[in-house]
């Protein structure tokens, strides 16, 4: 590496860093060297080697044009010479000779018999020569014209890591370095964390596999959704393993013109061979590793498919033994990958960097909290419960977000309050205190998020209330309801999904049972509620209405909202009726528990207009206090009550049990006693 910043050294002079000052420099030495050969008295010089070749001396003056005129009216010039723009007059004035030289004055017809008349001789003379009007004419003008586009050239390289208009070489655009992050700086991806140690192993002690006959992979793929940490894993490979990292984006290879991503790729590889053992990543591959069958027969983008030809080429042709080199690729989008990039021999394995569990999430939080000064009450472990579902971006993002929060509070250290309000901002969106809303919408707002809350603590399967508050949040939100599940999910069963639709129809049902007029408060709901339905028939099997049978497919796992449609307009009257029927139903099951439960909703409201935010210990322990007094005992409470009775009855079986087994021991006891007394 030393020598490499040797060689760049050497390469950064002063002429190639400052290309404009040394052509401006040239210019003024040219038209300097030029001045001295060709002076304003050139168009006397055959008078000076003639008329005056034994003068001593002589003297130029520059006058008006009226004193020449003076001068030959006076006969005190010996000789003029009349050029385009200047004439020149010598005399002699003692032993010197003396030139004035003067600027015409348009055309003057009477110079000419005004020298006749005095007898004075007078001839012409051309003020340019062939040469300079070459120079200037042909030569410095391709000079200027070059100058600039080697300036301009020489910019768009530096800018853009290449040529003119992006063509050259990949070097700006590739980042290498070597990084200083450890496995100790990620956490909550432990699985792809152990499946990429290997290649830290061999890229530290390669005689260990080579001598037996083992070959690393050449490629690794890290797939899995946005902000997960796949950059962040390979660059703790490459800083464990302590070698070069060559970064760069999928999209650096692109560029209008055809062979451009092609040279870079080589480059990109050639870079890396000369600095092996090392690894290359590329982030976002599905930029150019897009599948060569998806254009069908209109035919690709020629661009991306030879850099892709490249890549396969080039993972194909290094050598791992003599000269290592991983790579190291990323995407969210596999499904796009073109097969012939993902088959052994270039990207051997595909490692999930998914989503991390509850103890991901703690270990996430306690790598990010290292530069934090945190109060004692911090409870890593509720953070973690609220944020269900994050990934590791957003984790570190709630913690920057609760550390500037607690600074704008010009508090000396963040608190468990920072924390849980930098969680509802990042799932609710920010606070807006100075939004107010009148008392009648408030009163509707309340209502609406007391339907969610309740049928969502009353409906087996539905996720808990962790807070609920009537001040706006967000984009659009005049209220909110935060429901946590109490543990990792990774599966939902047909009740856990039916649930989720009752507690969206929740708000809707309440604005009707006790305002007894809708708003358009639940819009969101309702979109929420469809698109659920739609999906336990066209993709989970749940209904008769399709059977196990598939019509709508995701495409993207780890990118949502991307699905392709298959099946006919007869099929979709069918899946209209069955969404309609079951939001009727529904929503019908939501109203009778909301009439039943209509006074715990009044405490509920209460509570929300007194406080604006209430947890969701507040909320249970006001429907607990309902069913208690009203002698509710709701189907969960039920199974319940049934599983510790039956926990009781065996505890019970097995306690007598132990009884009469102790009793035939004393017997048998007694018995041996007695015999041996005998």
């Amino acid at each position: 590496m030393a020598k490499k910043d040797n060689k760049n050294n050497k390469n950064n002079n002063f002429f190639s860093d400052n290309p404009l000052l040394v052509f401006a420099i040239f210019s003024i030495v040219i038209i300097l060297i030029f001045k001295s050969f060709v002076n304003p008295s050139s168009g006397v010089s055959g008078m000076q080697e003639g008329a005056f070749a034994t003068s001593k001396r002589v003297i130029t003056k520059n006058v008006n044009y009226s004193q020449i005129k003076d001068l030959i009216k006076a006969k005190e010039v010996q000789e003029v010479a009349i050029g385009q723009t200047i004439i020149k007059a010598v005399s002699k004035n003692g032993g010197e000779k003396v030139i004035y030289i003067a600027k015409k004055v348009g055309d003057d017809p009477t110079l000419i018999p005004l020298l006749e008349k005095n007898k004075i001789a007078y001839t012409a003379f051309n003020e340019t020569n062939w040469f300079s009007e070459l120079l200037f004419s042909w030569i410095l003008p391709i000079f200027i014209f070059f100058g600039i586009w080697m300036f301009l050239a020489n910019r768009m390289q530096k800018n853009i890591g290449g040529g003119i208009l992006g063509m050259g070489s990949s070097k700006k655009l590739v980042n290498s370095e070597k990084p200083n992050t450890k496995f100790s700086d990620v956490a909550g991806v432990e699985e792809a964390k152990e499946e990429v140690k290997e290649i830290v192993d061999f890229l530290m002690h390669p005689d260990r596999y080579l001598r037996l006959g083992a070959k690393i992979p050449k490629g690794v793929l890290l797939v899995g959704p946005p902000g997960t940490g796949k950059t962040l894993l390979a660059k703790a490979v490459a800083g464990e393993a302590n070698v070069p990292f060559f970064s760069v984006s999928g999209s650096s290879f692109i560029e209008m013109f055809v062979g451009v991503g092609a040279s870079r790729v080589r480059d990109l590889f050639e870079g890396a061979k000369k600095e092996a053992p090392s690894i290359v990543f590329i982030d976002e591959i599905d930029a150019i590793g897009k599948s060569r069958a998806a254009a069908g027969n209109l035919g690709g983008n020629d661009e991306r498919e030879q850099t892709l030809n490249q890549l396969l080429a080039e993972m194909d042709g290094f050598d791992s033994e003599n000269a290592p080199v991983i790579v190291l690729a990323a995407t969210n989008r596999p499904e796009v990958l073109d097969p012939a990039l993902l088959r052994p021999g270039r990207f051997d394995r595909q490692v999930l960097v998914d989503k991390p569990d509850f103890k991901g999430r703690v270990a996430i939080l306690k790598v990010h909290i290292k530069d934090i000064k945190l109060a004692k009450d911090i409870n890593l472990e509720e953070i973690a419960r609220l944020t269900a579902g994050l990934a590791g971006a957003d984790l570190a993002n709630i913690i920057n977000e609760a550390a500037l929060l607690a600074g704008r509070n010009n508090q000396d250290e963040v608190k468990q309050k920072d924390m849980i309000e930098a969680v509802e901002r990042a799932i609710a969106g920010l606070e807006k205190k100075s939004r107010r809303i009148n008392s009648k919408e408030k009163r509707i707002v309340a209502y609406h998020e007391s339907g969610h809350a309740l049928i969502a603590e009353t409906t087996k399967g539905a996720k808990k209330v962790s807070k609920v508050s009537i001040i706006p949040r967000g984009l659009a939100a005049l209220g909110y309801t935060l429901n946590t599940p109490e543990e990792n999910k990774y599966l939902m069963q047909r009740h856990e999904l039916i649930a989720e639709v009752d507690t969206l129809l929740g708000g809707r049902a309440a604005e009707e049972v006790f305002i007894k007029e809708i708003s358009t408060g639940a819009g969101n709901d309702l979109e929420r509620a469809t698109d659920i339905i739609k999906a336990m028939v066209s993709m989970y099997g749940m209904s008769e209405v399709a059977g196990l049978m598939v019509l709508e497919k995701q495409q993207n796992r780890f990118i949502p909202g991307a699905s392709s449609k298959d099946y006919s307009e007869k099929m979709a009257e069918h899946l209209d009726e069955y969404v309609k029927t079951m939001l009727d139903e529904r929503y019908k099951r939501v109203l009778g528990t909301l009439r039943e439960y209509s006074e715990a909703i009044e405490n509920i409201v209460k509570e929300l207009f007194e406080k604006e935010t209430i947890e969701g210990k507040v909320v249970r322990k006001i429907i607990k206090d309902f069913e208690e007094k009203n002698g509710i005992i709701r189907e969960e409470d039920e199974k319940n009550d049934i599983q510790k009775a039956e926990n009781g009855l065996e505890e019970n079986e097995d306690i007598s049990n132990e009884d009469i087994a102790n009793e035939d021991e004393n017997q048998n006891s007694d018995t041996d006693n007695s015999e041996s007394k005998e």
